[in-house]
């Protein structure tokens, strides 16, 4: 065995097992990673409001100057849905001892297109449940799911979704269900256009002020 063989051989014994533990890492570890990280040097304090959930959460970069008298933790993630959510619990969410959750997820488990809103309850459900195991007397508030104009296809999916999500947490001591969702729409009931950034999906600040205000009486001093 010549030379160039040997180190064809050492390569790709050293290259295929990182391979495969990577097509083996589950998504969005890196961000998780990133946040285990961030506590490992500081721990976020105590009792305040954590918000956990997909992109919409993570691009609120100025939560908390929008909300100067509460501290608040940042933990949305990618653009991540309830399954995501469910499966990180252990990691972003149990570690913490938050006076209360707020949970925005959902809408990218309806936007796959093979979703129907009775899986999406079952899937919030799964958190939702995942969370009282571990800390049953923490308030949690669930924001609706919001009308983004780049997926008008699935409104009334998202409607239904909110619809039962809401119905269930009226059935559930010390949860919140706010919504955001009317709240996005013009007086002829379409998404506003202009609380959205070019892609008709993130908002805006001007979108993040109709959460703020929706929120504001829901967050606990």
């Amino acid at each position: 065995m010549n030379k160039l063989w040997i180190a064809l051989l050492l390569i790709a014994w050293l290259v295929l097992p990182a391979a495969r533990a990577q097509e083996n890492t589950p998504p969005f570890w890196d961000e998780i990673q990133a946040f285990k990280q961030q506590d490992s040097i500081q721990m976020p304090p105590e009792d305040a409001s954590l918000f956990v959930g997909s992109s919409s959460i993570r691009m609120w970069d100025n939560m908390q100057e929008m909300f100067p008298d509460h501290t608040v933790i940042n933990r949305g993630f990618g653009g991540s849905d309830l399954l995501d959510l469910k499966y990180y619990l252990p990691d972003i969410v149990h570690p913490y001892q938050p006076k209360q959750i707020v949970i925005y997820s959902g809408e990218n488990d309806i936007a796959t297109g093979t979703v129907q809103a009775p899986e999406v309850l079952a899937r919030f459900k799964d958190v939702f449940q995942g969370i009282r195991q571990e800390m049953p007397e923490v308030p949690v508030v669930f924001i609706s799911i919001k009308p983004s104009p780049s997926r008008i296809q699935y409104l009334p999916i998202m409607q239904e979704s909110n619809q039962l999500i809401r119905a269930y947490l009226n059935t559930q001591p010390k949860t919140q269900y706010v919504d955001v969702y009317s709240l996005m729409l013009d007086k002829n009931g379409k998404p506003m256009q202009d609380i959205f950034l070019e892609d008709n999906l993130h908002m805006n600040n001007k979108g993040y002020q109709i959460w703020q205000e929706a929120l504001r009486p829901h967050l606990l001093r």
